[in-house]
This record gives structure tokens, sequence and C-alpha cells, in this order.
């Protein structure tokens, strides 16, 4: 079995910093960025632009909120319906006469739930898909806006 060793364990510290004088680094790096021109950050903008993107995300997380309360009344009135002609079918089949009446009302039942069904389905699939395109079309036309305001610091700062 072999004995696991620290591969920095060797490395001395006071080696490595004897050459280190914090000054002269100093003196250096202020040498080196003394030509450099670092433009300065307009705060006012900066706070406006976050400002109309949490204006922005309100108004699309409130279009999404008042869509998906009408999602979910919509989904008890499809609930209250069907609950509704689930019993008219149960008495439809317990006043039957026959067994052939009855299995010709249960048969009409299963297919008109599975129409009412689909349809439905098909109806809450466009209204999810109509709420996530208006939600994202107001996001993309506010970062539109603020992919040109940094254009245009972007410009004011070259110039």
């Amino acid at each position: 079995m072999t004995k696991a060793s620290n591969p920095f364990q060797a490395f001395d510290m006071s080696k490595f910093t004897v050459g280190f004088d914090p000054s002269k680094f100093t003196a250096n790096f202020s040498k080196m960025t003394k030509d450099m021109s670092i433009p300065s950050v307009d705060i006012d903008t900066v706070v406006k632009t976050q400002q109309k993107n949490i204006e922005a995300l309100t108004v699309a997380n409130q279009a999404a909120t008042e869509s998906l309360k009408a999602f979910a009344q919509r989904q008890t009135e499809i609930l209250q319906k069907s609950m509704n002609e689930t019993q008219a079918a149960i008495d439809a089949l317990t006043k039957s006469k026959t067994p052939r009446d009855a299995a010709t009302a249960q048969i009409d039942f299963v297919k008109s739930a599975f129409e009412t069904a689909f349809t439905n389905m098909n109806e809450f699939a466009n209204v999810m898909a109509s709420t996530n395109k208006d939600s994202m079309e107001k996001l993309n036309k506010c970062l539109a806006v603020n992919i040109d305001e940094i254009q245009a610091m972007a410009v004011k700062f070259k110039n």
C-alpha cells in the first residue's frame, strides 16, 4: 500500500515571495493601465433599463396570470358540463327498457365524451400556445429595446 503525499508539501512559499515587491507591482500595473481608456458606466441609464425590464416582466406575468385564471375558469366550466352530461347519461342508462337500448345509450355517451375531450384538449392547447406567444412577444420587444439602448451606449462611449 502506498502512502498518499501532498504535492504542495515541498513548495516553499518564502522562496516564491522573496523577490515580490508590492510597490513595484503597483507601479508596473499603473504604468500598464495608464494609456488604457476605461469607459465609465452611466448608472442612471442602467437603472432605467433594469426598471423597464422589471416593468416588462410584470406586464408579461400579469398577462400570464390572467390567462391562467381564464384557463382555470374554463376547466371548471368543462368539469361542470361533463358532470351534467355524465348524470344525464346515467339517467338514460337507468331508464333504458332493453339491454340493446342501454348499450346504444352507453356507446353514444362514450363517443360524445371522447369527442368533447379532444375538442377541449385542442382548445386548451390553443389557449396555452396563444398565452406563451403573447408573453414571449412582450419580452422580445423589451429585449430589442434593451439591445438598442446598449448599442447606443456603446456608440456613446466609443466617441
